[in-house]
């Protein structure tokens, strides 16, 4: 089938089927409105308790992140530490040696 055919028969097909919908509804169109209403009220309920959740959990992970930072230049600044106390070290037993050579 070519691409334009494609979307003739895809909208008869939607065009059918909502025809169909409208003719077999199980209820008023005034019920169906009410009951898409809330139904999207409740969806923009539990989109914005999702907002909220993944708000909380940024948050969260982003103490925890800055903790680990905070953490890692700690060890960081002890490893320079204790870098530097070798090469003072080292610098002594090197001044030892040329004296005695």
């Amino acid at each position: 089938m070519r691409n334009k055919d494609f979307w003739i028969a895809l909208g008869v097909g939607a065009a059918i089927g909502g025809i169909a919908a409208l003719l077999y509804a199980p209820q008023t169109g005034t019920a169906t409105r009410k009951k898409l209403k809330r139904g999207l009220e409740d969806l923009g309920e539990t989109l914005e308790d999702a907002g909220d959740y993944l708000k909380e959990q940024a948050e969260r992970l982003g103490k925890e992140a800055q903790k680990l930072i905070d953490a890692s230049k700690d060890q960081f600044d002890d490893a320079i530490d204790a870098a530097t106390d070798v090469v003072k070290s080292a610098n002594k037993a090197a001044r030892a040696v040329t004296k005695l050579v």
